[in-house]
C-alpha cells in the first residue's frame, strides 16, 4: 500500500507547529514567564530554543524523512545490521499512549470550559464561585470521562477521515483560526487601562526581577521550558517528515515551527500578562491562572463572556491540536504494525486510548486517594511525570545518539538527508556540537526534571 503524503508544505509546518503548539505554551509559558521575571527569561529560553529544540527537532524530522515509516519502524529502515536501536520503538510508541492518558483529560477540561463559559454555565460573580466551579468539575467523574471522551471521539473522528482530508485540512482550519482568535484576544488586552505596566513587565528586560527570581532558577525554568515545548523525543515530529518530500531542508523547517510555536508562547503571554496587571491579577498564579485566575478576569471585562468564550476556545485548539498529531503517529504505527488499515486502526485505537484515559480522568474523584508522587498528587501528576520528565528526555537522547554516533545511522547520512532540498543547512562545525555538548545538555535537563521529586 502506497504510503500517504502531505498536500502541502503549509500543512506540514501547520502540522507540526500543531504537535508542538499545546497547554504548555498557552497556560505554561505565561505563568513561568511571570514567575521568572518576564522579558530576561524570554531572552533565555529563545537561546535554548536554538541551542537545544531546534537540532533535536532537525534530527527527528531526518529520521521520519529518510525513513518514510513511523516511530514503529523507523529504527528498522535506518539502524546497522545486528544493533539494537530499534528497541527505543517500543518506548517511544509507549511515550505516545502515556502523553494522550492525561492529556485527553486536560483538553477535555477546556472543552467542557467553553461550552459553560459560551451558554452561562460559569458563574463568575465571586472568586469563591469561580473556584467552586473548578473544583465541582473535577468531583464529578461523569463530566470528566465525558468530555475525555468526547475529545477522543473528535480526535479519532478527523483521523478517520484521511491524512489530507482529515488531519491536514481540519488542522489547517483549527491552526489558521487558533492563530487569528489569538491575535484578537492580545490586541483587547493590550488597549485594557493598566496594560501598559503588564507590557513592560513581559517584555522589558529588568535585572532587578531576573536577580529577584534567582538567576539559576531563571535559566533552569527557561532551559525546561525551551525543551519540552516541542514534544522532542517520542517521535511525534518524526512521523511528519515521514509524510513531506525533499524539497526544502529540514532545519529551515524546524526553525519555521520553533518560530510559530515560539509566537504561539510570546502571544499567549501578552493576552494575559497584560490583562492581569490591569484587574490587579497575580501573573504568577500557576496552573489555577487558567481555570481561577483568568474567568475571575473575565468577570471584570466589558463582553467579559464572549472574550472568554473565544478564550477557551483558542485553548480546546491548542489542545487539540496536539491531540490530533499524536494519535496520528499512534495510527500510523499501528498501521504499520499489524497491517491494519486507517479505519481499523482508529477504531481500535479510539476504545483503547479512552480505556487507557480513565485512570487519570477518575483520578480527580472516584480515585483521587491515589497519590503515586506523595501528598496531593494525582495520577495526571504521575503520568506527566512519566513523559515530561523521563520519556521526553531520555528519547531525545537516543535520537541525538543515534543521528551522531557510527554506531548508529551517523552523522554522514543525517547531515545528507537534514540538507537535501532548500533552505538552512546543518553545518559541518556542528558535528562535534551534536555529539558531545547536546547529549550533556539533555542529561543536564533530565536530572534537573527528577531532582525535584529525589529530594
Amino acid at each position: 500500500m502506497e504510503r500517504e503524503k502531505l498536500g502541502s508544505r503549509l500543512g506540514f509546518i501547520l502540522l507540526s507547529a500543531g504537535c508542538a503548539i499545546g497547554i504548555g505554551n498557552v497556560w505554561k509559558f505565561p505563568y513561568v514567564a511571570g514567575q521568572n521575571g518576564g522579558a530576561i527569561f524570554i531572552l533565555i529560553y529563545l537561546f535554548f530554543l536554538v541551542v537545544l529544540g531546534i537540532p533535536v527537532m532537525t534530527m527527528e524530522f531526518s529520521m521520519g524523512r529518510a525513513a518514510k515509516r513511523s516511530c514503529a519502524k523507523m529504527y528498522d529502515e535506518l539502524e546497522p545490521k545486528g544493533s539494537k536501536w530499534h528497541h527505543h520503538s517500543k518506548f517511544a510508541i509507549a511515550g505516545n499512549y502515556l502523553l494522550m492518558m492525561f492529556y485527553t483529560t486536560v483538553a477535555g477540561w477546556m472543552l467542557k470550559y467553553f461550552v459553560d463559559m459560551a451558554t452561562g454555565r460559569l458563574d463568575f460573580s465571586t472568586p469563591e464561585t469561580v473556584a467552586a466551579h473548578f473544583t465541582a468539575m473535577n468531583q464529578d467523574p461523569w463530566t470528566l470521562v465525558f468530555f475525555m471522551g468526547l475529545v477522543v471521539a473528535i480526535g479519532f473522528g478527523v483521523c478517520a477521515l484521511g491524512l489530507q482530508n482529515g488531519l491536514e485540512r481540519i488542522t489547517k482550519w483549527m491552526m489558521l483560526a487558533l492563530l487569528a482568535i489569538m491575535v484578537v484576544l492580545a490586541v483587547n488586552s493590550l488597549f485594557l487601562d493598566g496594560a501598559q505596566e503588564g507590557l513592560a513587565f513581559y517584555l522589558l528586560p529588568s535585572w532587578s526581577r531576573f536577580q529577584e527570581a534567582g538567576a539559576l532558577n531563571v535559566i533552569v525554568a527557561a532551559m525546561n521550558q525551551a525543551f519540552f515545548t516541542l514534544s522532542l523525543g517520542i517521535g511525534a515530529m518524526a512521523i511528519f517528515g515521514s509524510y513531506i518530500d525533499k524539497d526544502h531542508a529540514l532545519m529551515g523547517e524546524s526553525i519555521n515551527v520553533a518560530l510559530l510555536d515560539t509566537f504561539v508562547a510570546i502571544t499567549a503571554g501578552l493576552i494575559i500578562i497584560p490583562a492581569c496587571f490591569a484587574y490587579n491579577v497575580e501573573v504568577s498564579a500557576g496552573p489555577s491562572l487558567i481555570f481561577i485566575t483568568l474567568p475571575n478576569l473575565f468577570h471584570n471585562m466589558p463582553l467579559g463572556r464572549l472574550w472568554g468564550a473565544l478564550f477557551f476556545v483558542f485553548m480546546s485548539f491548542a489542545a487539540l491540536s496536539t491531540v490530533l498529531a499524536v494519535f496520528e503517529n499512534i495510527l500510523s504505527s499501528t498501521m504499520e504494525l499489524f497491517g491494519w488499515s486507517r479505519k481499523k486502526a482508529c477504531l481500535v485505537n479510539l476504545v483503547v486510548v479512552f480505556v487507557l484515559s480513565l485512570p487519570c480522568a477518575l483520578g480527580f474523584n472516584v480515585l483521587e486517594n491515589i497519590a503515586p508522587l506523595g501528598a496531593g498528587t494525582t495520577i495526571l501528576d504521575f503520568e506527566d511525570f512519566l513523559v515530561s520528565n523521563i520519556m521526553l528526555p531520555l528519547g531525545s537522547l537516543v535520537f541525538v545518539l543515534f543521528c551522531t554516533w557510527s554506531q548508529g545511522w551517523g552523522w554522514e547520512a543525517f547531515q545528507k538527508e537534514a540538507n537535501t532540498g532548500q533552505g538552512a543547512q546543518v553545518k559541518p562545525w556542528m558535528k562535534n556540537y551534536c555529539r558531545y555538548v547536546l547529549p550533556c545538555v539533555i542529561l543536564v535537563v533530565f536530572v534537573l526534571g527528577l531532582v525535584p521529586f529525589l529530594a
